[in-house]
């Protein structure tokens, strides 16, 4: 008999049953929190990593702006279906951007624009466009159709040019404006089957552009890049 059982007897026995059986039982629920500690874990890695790849909700703070439905050409006259409306964050939004189509219908592209690129102000022919690049305050712009088409394929927005036509005799040119900005290179339209070359336009002072309108009438026109 063992000591234990020699001076206590059932009452001992009964004891020390108890304590190993709380042991156990301490034992096996660390292991089972342990465990359902780690199946947690490892499903809140899983569903994290489902929403990392799950493309979120447009949020509400998103602006609504024009942009281009397909790549389109400068000189492109806009209508409806090259155009579309899309959300986007407020901190991409560029400035000028567009929000409503009937601001855009029927105006001219100054520059080319690629599908999905936010149009803005300064992507269209017009006062927005003169303002922005002329520094002067009375200009308005003025279309050119220049006599030899290759020079106007090298011209770019921002470039300075002199417009110069011929005078009484041929080695005697006549300076009709100077300092003109080059405010868009449209591409070439075609009128009675003859291709009429790249339609320039060009920022100048208001009797400048006048004259320089007057002289396009019956006149051929040139450029002298700065």
């Amino acid at each position: 008999m063992e000591p234990w059982q020699q001076r206590r007897g059932p009452h001992a026995l009964a004891q020390v049953l108890r304590l190993r059986w709380e042991a156990l039982q301490h034992r096996f629920d660390f292991g089972r929190t342990l465990l359902l500690r780690r199946a947690v874990a490892a499903v809140l890695v899983v569903v994290a990593a489902v929403l990392a790849l799950m493309p979120g909700p447009a949020s509400s703070a998103d602006d609504a702006v024009l942009v281009a439905a397909r790549d389109l050409a400068a000189g492109t006259v806009l209508g409806a279906s090259q155009v579309t409306l899309r959300g986007l964050p407020e901190q991409v939004v560029p400035d000028g951007a567009v929000r409503v189509p009937a601001a855009v219908l029927g105006r001219t592209l100054a520059a080319p624009v690629r599908r999905g690129e936010p149009l803005t102000d300064v992507r269209l022919t017009g006062p927005d466009l003169t303002r922005a690049i002329s520094t002067k305050q009375d200009t308005v712009s003025v279309p050119l159709r220049l006599a030899d088409p290759g020079v106007a394929a090298l011209l770019r927005p921002g470039a300075t040019v002199d417009v110069v036509t011929v005078g009484e005799r041929q080695d005697e040119p006549v300076v009709l404006a100077r300092a003109a900005r080059v405010l868009a290179v449209l591409e070439a339209g075609a009128r009675g089957g003859e291709h009429d070359g790249h339609l320039v336009l060009v920022a100048l002072d208001h009797v400048a552009a006048t004259r320089v309108a007057a002289a396009s009438i019956s006149q051929t026109l040139t450029v002298t890049v700065y």
